[in-house]
């Protein structure tokens, strides 16, 4: 394979819109004569709105239902953002509960004596369940019905935050989606240079964390002291939900650029004492709010130790995503603890007494303060302070402000480390001002950590983490 720029994410939906079109038609479910034009207005909107009845009344029958659901699925994937928008709401406010049947089975509910409770609570919960729902379900009946679902509520929430009714469609296809994607249904797989390729396209456009550059930094990743691990839906087999990068190293790392440099040579993974997991990407945005990070972690772990025994130490090399707005956001507020006298002394002297009010400001939006490599150490302690305090004490009703850092402790994790200059990439510069954090997954006391952070925000740290602050 040559090296090859990542692929976008909209090349990878379009792929999956024909696949899915292909094999719909092979169920003889083509799209007839007097398919509904593309804009969704009067006629077209009346005759959409038929066709939904349909489906959902199972009219003809079973297959005969199935067939209109496929014509549906793909009437809507032939449709711009416009018009997908405007056939959820055609579903969505045509298709809820009826609320006067929900009121009277209410009323019933109350007034039914206790012999008859159980059964008024059934007939209350089937005037809830939304007629929608039975065409849902129709969809996922299909082959590649789950994916097109996934990706359906991924346009859904695009328009969720200013359409209550679209928010409602949200929710119920939401549920739907977390009991088919319950872990207990997903299945952990390695994946390897010799995966499929189309396998390893995709992997190149979902990372999230740092960009796979090249099909050679892609084979860099997936060598012999690397391992790669994603979780996958059965129904989905192509499709990692999410997946975790792993370097198997000696002792723990503080530099992404060291440890993705695909000049460096490559490790017996047998004598390596620790795991570094340095990227963790959720691929699907229609499964927001369905969270399987915490799980893939603890599996890796137990797969790692069994393969290799001689493994003391798990820990994270992560990003601190929110680091540098929150930095320029105190700087501005004009914070006169910021720096120390002794701050001041260095910096002053690495810039020949030229450090004044406000120059803290414009030096860490200047990415190039990294390059000056005086005046870079003159700034360290401050900024190794500054982050320290932003990982561990600013809260939000007691959760850390930082996602990542939330993630992590609440997986049981302790902030061991942070890392100066641990990624000088423009995007590290920009999101974290070259910092980065390790997480270390000390594994006699992930379950008081994560009891500890859940009960009351309580934030395990290192000592030399506890020093800085």
């Amino acid at each position: 394979m040559s090296d090859v720029a990542a692929q976008p994410q909209e090349t990878l939906w379009t792929r999956t819109v024909n696949s899915v079109r292909r094999v719909w038609q092979d169920l003889g479910a083509t799209l007839d004569s007097d398919a509904i034009p593309a804009k969704l207005d009067g006629k077209a909107a009346d005759q959409l709105l038929d066709r939904m009845r349909a489906c959902i009344d199972s009219e003809g029958g079973e297959v005969s239902a199935r067939a209109r659901a496929a014509q549906l699925g793909q009437y809507y994937m032939g449709l711009d953002s416009v018009g997908r928008k405007r056939f959820l709401e055609i579903l969505a406010t045509h298709f809820g509960p009826d609320e006067e049947a929900v009121e009277k089975a209410i009323g019933a509910y109350h007034k039914a004596p206790a012999d008859k409770k159980a059964r008024a609570r059934q007939a209350l919960q089937d005037v809830l369940t939304p007629p929608r729902q039975s065409l849902l379900t129709q969809f996922n009946a299909l082959p590649e019905g789950v994916k097109f679902l996934v990706d359906l509520r991924a346009d859904l929430l695009r328009h969720t935050k200013d359409a209550p009714d679209l928010a409602d469609l949200d929710h119920d296809l939401e549920r739907l989606l977390v009991s088919w994607f319950d872990i207990g249904f997903l299945e952990l797989h390695r994946i390897t240079w010799s995966s499929p390729a189309a396998l390893l396209e995709k992997l190149i456009a979902y990372e999230a964390v740092h960009e796979i550059r090249s099909w050679t930094d892609l084979r860099n990743r997936l060598d012999s002291d690397r391992r790669l691990f994603a979780f996958f839906h059965p129904r989905m087999p192509m499709e990692p939900l999410i997946f975790v990068e792993v370097a198997l190293v000696n002792g723990i790392a503080g530099s992404i650029q060291t440890l993705l440099d695909e000049d460096a040579p490559i490790i017996d993974p047998n004598a390596a004492d620790t795991a570094i997991f340095y990227s963790i990407s959720n691929t699907q945005r229609g499964l927001r709010g369905i969270s399987f990070g915490n799980f893939l972690i603890k599996r890796v772990v137990e797969e790692l130790k069994s393969e290799f025994p001689n493994l003391k130490a798990f820990s994270t090399l992560s990003p601190i995503p929110m680091f540098r707005p929150w930095l320029e956001g105190i700087i501005a507020e004009g914070d006169p603890n910021l720096l120390t006298a002794e701050d001041r002394k260095r910096l002053k002297k690495a810039t020949g007494d030229k450090f004044g009010k406000g120059d803290l400001l414009r030096a860490v939006t200047n990415g190039d303060w990294a390059k000056d490599g005086e005046f870079s150490e003159a700034l360290r302690p401050a900024l190794l302070r500054l982050c320290a305090r932003y990982l561990v004490q600013e809260k939000r009703k007691d959760r850390p402000v930082d996602p990542v850092a939330r993630f992590h402790l609440s997986n049981g994790a302790q902030v061991e480390r942070i890392n100066w200059l641990g990624d000088v990439s423009e995007k590290g510069m920009r999101e974290s001002a070259g910092m980065m954090v390790n997480y270390l997954y000390r594994l006699n006391d992930i379950e008081k950590n994560h009891e500890r952070f859940a009960k009351n925000g309580f934030v395990a740290t290192s000592s030399g983490v506890r020093g800085l602050l």
